[in-house]
């Protein structure tokens, strides 16, 4: 776990080269993209719609987003949200320090801030009308805790949506994530195949809907 929280400290740190990276901005992201990760540009647009697919451009509701990381694929979505209340948790206060300088920037008002871990969320039962993770449950140590947890704060009917890494769909994605990410805390084991998650947010949720893109599961989940 130290090590986990050690490692998003750092990318907190170095939050410029962490979005150039998420946003595809620039030569060298966008070759990594390709080589690393299977997404050229047009695999990199998919999956964005696939990560937000859940949460409609006219959501009024209650939202968590678990992790936040430094927001700068979530925050600028919000921006059309105004009528949401929106909460968006990380355990690096690093992460959460670029995320509240990016909502600022933004002139968001209607979103907090909030220092927490997925395995012990700090809300109530059925607290929100919709739970967002992008990229974070890969990253989780006690994945089964974190998939627990989300759906306890979770109303009934309401979504969980977002986007995973899963394993066994490019085979240089996968040595990548196993020599580079994992060693280093980026990502922890076991992950998730396509089929497996299906299995999973189908015994979970009500309905569940996994869609992909390379390497990168999409879900949109109900209670």
């Amino acid at each position: 776990m130290r090590k986990i929280f050690d490692a998003y400290q750092f990318v907190g740190k170095c939050s410029t080269l962490y979005d150039r990276m998420m946003t595809n901005d620039g030569l060298a992201a966008r070759l990594v993209m390709k080589f690393f990760w299977g997404l050229d540009a047009q695999s990199y647009e998919k999956f964005l719609t696939q990560a937000f697919a859940g949460i409609p451009r006219d959501f009024s509701g209650r939202l968590l987003e678990i992790p936040v990381g430094t927001g700068v694929l979530s925050l600028p979505f919000y921006c059309g949200l105004n009528n949401a209340e929106i909460f968006c948790v990380d355990l690096s206060d690093k992460m959460l320090d670029a995320a509240k300088l990016r909502a600022a920037q933004l002139n968001l008002r209607n979103v907090q801030f909030i220092r927490g871990d997925v395995t012990n969320l700090p809300f109530d039962d059925e607290f929100f009308d919709a739970v967002l993770s992008i990229d974070g449950f890969h990253a989780f140590r006690d994945k089964a805790i974190a998939f627990a947890e989300t759906r306890r704060v979770l109303k009934s009917g309401g979504v969980f949506c977002g986007s995973m890494y899963i394993k066994g769909e490019n085979r240089r994605t996968d040595l990548f994530v196993d020599n580079f990410c994992r060693p280093r805390g980026f990502f922890s084991p076991p992950y998730e195949t396509l089929n497996s998650l299906q299995k999973k947010l189908r015994e979970l949720y009500t309905h569940a809907e996994v869609t992909h893109v390379k390497s990168f599961a999409g879900f949109i989940c109900t209670k």
